[in-house]
């Protein structure tokens, strides 16, 4: 973000490693406080912003030269609201299919005016409602995920809790017949019908994981309701 951006904040939920020395080594203003959840820690980070145009990204992303040189030109004839693709390195890969690419992220946002919001896989959402259709520029964001299968796993584990605990909340149900079937078709979706299979084995795994996702989130929704 260094070539892009006049004021680079880093948000830090009391990391156990050297994050907060090496991101103030190369000038970034950082803050601590406690992990709030995804939406509300990076609404908090917004705000500590010494401009109302923010680029957000998340610690394991990195803009492409590409993309730098878009953003540049966007700031020259005058900053909007913009998304860009996401290409993801998965253990070493670069995984372009399957769902994962392009991935469009809307990244770049005047604060007064959008707002995170959602548990998980948190979007940016208009603040008066009214949600404008942001440009797509050309570079890439890389986004260098998990950098092991066991990782991506552990991750998944989690996500799949806090996603089954969101639907239970919302009043969502979960058939058996959904329990059984909808990973399946999660698997078939990716790595068939979004060509999954032309990223080799890592593809694959990227589709089994991801079906297996889908199976713990319905069973865990399953589990909480028939719990009552």
């Amino acid at each position: 973000a260094a070539p892009v951006a006049d004021d680079i904040v880093v948000y830090d939920s009391y990391s156990s490693d050297a994050t907060c020395d090496i991101a103030k080594k190369y000038g970034a203003r950082v803050f601590q406080d406690e992990w709030q959840g995804y939406s509300a820690t990076k609404n908090e980070a917004n705000k500590k912003a010494q401009y109302d145009w923010i680029l957000s990204l998340d610690a394991d992303e990195v803009l492409s030269k590409p993309l730098q040189n878009d953003l540049l030109k966007l700031k020259e004839s005058g900053l909007k609201t913009a998304s860009f693709k996401r290409l993801t390195n998965y253990c070493g890969t670069w995984i372009k299919h399957a769902g994962w690419y392009p991935d469009i992220k809307l990244r770049l946002f005047n604060r007064n005016e959008m707002q995170w919001e959602g548990l998980i896989h948190e979007e940016l959402k208009a603040i008066d409602g009214h949600q404008k259709i942001p440009c797509i520029l050309h570079g890439d964001c890389l986004h260098y995920s998990y950098y092991s299968i066991v990782e991506h796993i552990k991750q998944t584990e989690k996500f799949s809790k806090l996603s089954a605990k969101h639907l239970y909340e919302k009043g969502e149900h979960a058939s058996i017949i959904k329990v059984c079937f909808a990973p399946l078709f999660k698997f078939i979706q990716m790595y068939f019908f979004k060509f999954g299979f032309l990223d080799g084995y890592h593809g694959l795994m990227v589709c089994k994981i991801s079906a297996q996702a889908t199976y713990q989130k319905y069973a865990g929704l399953r589990k909480l309701c028939m719990g009552k």
